[in-house]
């Protein structure tokens, strides 16, 4: 229970439908930042711990906050950083989905013999008696679906998951909310990564790495120097800012780790037709062994695109686009769609 609507109405809900509910709220650490100022309420902020236990009182259910910022610095941050060192653009949110709300959290959920770990995700689970597999499916509310983010769980992982609330729109939460007088129905959503309220990569990358941030060649396409940049931890494919006048808008191609360079490009250089991906995992089908028609998105706002996915090795695929696809990223998660189910993702290389 983050304190937010979505998974109030998720607690209510489970309730409704004869489930006996506890109600967690994971502590993460830089729950108080002093650099936060934004009019939003910051996920594990003490503010949200305290909306989550006046909703868990509403309800009549036991309310636990539990500490797991050593983890999350283990699992979540300190692999947010190195990405950034490693010339990738990490996507944290996937990571603490996969290693804590459905690793750690799961974990403690077996010990306490509760059968599920339920959230607020916007997205539709249900199981194939012909496969015998779970399967992930799309939210009805295409604005709100967060199936993307959820591609990295395994079949074990969601069959113990439950999801109630990709059955609704986001505007059938907020007046189920309204209807049972929950305070929170109508609190904002927080947009920020939780570890940084103030939204500002730059500072907190700077902070936990500055002896690793160094400056560099910042080079054009034909190999050129047209600048220098400021490390690469700050730059991430498609970046248009802070890479100085050209007289045209520049964006960033590529980050060489190896060579500390960054490379500038036009919009039609960041164009590419295809991309491979590692750390394969696959939820509807047992694996990828033929080339398959897909819908592939590359970012978690992508509405996807037509491809066709073609295995490598077990662990490893190709996205080969129809059309050019703008600013493949590596780092960000490639996720691969037939219509509304999730077949399986991977991470871009």
């Amino acid at each position: 229970m983050s304190g937010g609507v979505d998974s109030s109405v998720t607690a209510a809900l489970l309730l409704e439908h004869g489930f006996e509910v506890i109600g967690v709220t994971m502590r993460l650490g830089f729950q108080d930042d002093a650099n936060h100022n934004s009019a939003r309420p910051a996920c594990c902020s003490m503010e949200s711990v305290e909306d989550a236990r006046g909703v868990a009182a509403q309800l009549g259910i036991p309310f636990y906050a539990l500490n797991y910022e050593a983890a999350f610095k283990e699992l979540v941050v300190d692999y947010f950083c190195e990405e950034y060192s490693a010339g990738r653009t990490p996507n944290p949110c996937i990571i603490c989905n996969e290693k804590l709300k459905f690793g750690k959290l799961l974990h403690l959920a077996h010990e306490l013999e509760a059968n599920y770990v339920a959230t607020g995700h916007y997205a539709r689970i249900s199981h194939d008696a012909d496969t015998n597999r779970y399967i992930l499916r799309k939210g009805v509310d295409a604005q709100k679906d967060q199936s993307y983010a959820l591609f990295s769980l395994t079949q074990d992982q969601l069959r113990h998951t439950l999801t109630p609330l990709g059955d609704y729109t986001k505007p059938e939460v907020r007046n189920m909310a309204e209807s049972i007088s929950l305070k929170v129905s109508q609190r904002p959503e927080s947009q920020e990564l939780c570890f940084i309220p103030d939204d500002d990569y730059n500072r907190f990358i700077q902070e936990r790495m500055s002896d690793r941030v160094k400056p560099g060649p910042m080079l054009n396409m034909a190999g050129n120097v047209v600048g220098e940049h400021r490390g690469i931890q700050f730059y991430t494919i498609g970046q248009r800012k802070g890479l100085g006048a050209f007289g045209k808008p520049m964006y960033v191609v590529k980050v060489d780790p190896t060579a500390n360079t960054i490379i500038i490009g036009t919009k039609d250089d960041l164009k590419v037709d295809r991309l491979t991906a590692s750390c394969a995992n696959f939820i509807s089908i047992p694996k990828l062994d033929e080339p398959t028609k897909v819908k592939a998105k590359i970012r978690y706002n992508d509405p996807g695109a037509d491809a066709v996915a073609s295995p490598l090795s077990d662990d490893r695929f190709e996205v080969i686009f129809h059309q050019p696809r703008i600013a493949v990223t590596p780092g960000q998660a490639v996720v691969l769609y037939d219509r509304d189910t999730v077949l399986g993702g991977g991470w871009i290389d």
